[in-house]
């Protein structure tokens, strides 16, 4: 694994992309950043866009792929890559069905995924799916804990308040044991209080880097009260480079992914010939 170094220790270097149709594939994305040394890769997920509500890219929101049908042809296209989601919005999927495609995700990539998980922000997208936005901490919660329950039961049922199922049988299972981690998107009160209760690592929304080294530190002493272990931190970039890297590690980044541009091949792999130094691969 690839990582960068600094006064306060080290942490994997990958990317973060909103692919479109219109964008490098995703497969040879893929192996251009396993090529380079990146550790990993994840992809953001809408579903459309209400013709109703502006978006702030109403192109690259509509024309944004699957990310799980993205990430099997990024995992297909490498060895190491992790694949990741970041994040997928959850309260807009079914969980018996995400449950089965995280699962072969993990099996076909040999154990690679990553599942970031969010509750969402576009009230009427959500409402297209069905979805009440007033519902969707509740519905995150309980789909995340049955796509657990489901993934490390023969036999898995699940009755909550917003999603209830009698005993039912599911595979294949997920490589990993018990299960690949679930990071939770998002700073707000309730994401970190779903972090406390079921997170497996956190990726905190950008925001000023003082402020998420305070956020950091705060939820790995709650963490330590609770009697759990180190919580891992996934951060995001946007404006990537060596300074912003380093003082994401100082701030307690055990992953830190780099935002790529939603382009051509050429401009993409330009980015990544530029940050390579970071991961300490190079460009062949």
């Amino acid at each position: 694994m690839r990582s960068v170094t600094s006064n306060a220790g080290r942490a994997a270097i990958g990317a973060f992309a909103v692919l479109t149709d219109q964008d490098i594939a995703p497969q040879e994305l893929a192996a251009a950043l396993e090529e380079r040394g990146f550790e990993s890769c994840f992809l953001g997920e809408h579903s459309h866009v209400p013709v109703r509500r502006e978006a702030e890219d109403p192109q690259l929101v509509m024309r944004s792929l699957d990310p799980f049908i993205a990430l099997t042809a990024m995992a297909m296209a490498t060895d190491r890559l992790r694949v990741g989601t970041g994040v997928a919005l959850i309260p807009q999927r079914d969980p018996i069905h995400t449950a089965k495609e995280v699962a072969t995700l993990d099996l076909l990539s040999g154990g690679r995924v990553l599942l970031g998980v969010g509750a969402g922000w576009q009230r009427e997208e959500m409402r297209n799916h069905g979805t009440d936005p007033e519902t969707r901490y509740t519905l995150l919660r309980e789909r995340v804990l049955a796509m657990k329950v489901i993934w490390t039961s023969e036999q898995a049922e699940f009755h909550g308040r917003l999603v209830d199922f009698d005993p039912i049988m599911q595979w294949p299972k997920p490589v990993q044991r018990p299960h690949p981690p679930v990071l939770i998107g998002g700073r707000g009160r309730i994401a970190r209080r779903h972090l406390l209760e079921f997170g497996d690592g956190w990726m905190p929304t950008p925001g000023p880097m003082d402020e998420l080294e305070a956020d950091v530190q705060q939820v790995r002493e709650e963490a330590g009260a609770r009697g759990r272990g180190r919580i891992p931190v996934t951060m995001m970039l946007p404006e990537p480079g060596a300074d912003q890297v380093a003082r994401a590690v100082e701030a307690g980044a055990d992953r830190v992914l780099l935002m790529l541009p939603s382009a051509g091949r050429d401009e993409v792999l330009r980015f990544l010939d530029a940050h390579a130094p970071l991961t300490g691969g190079a460009p062949s």
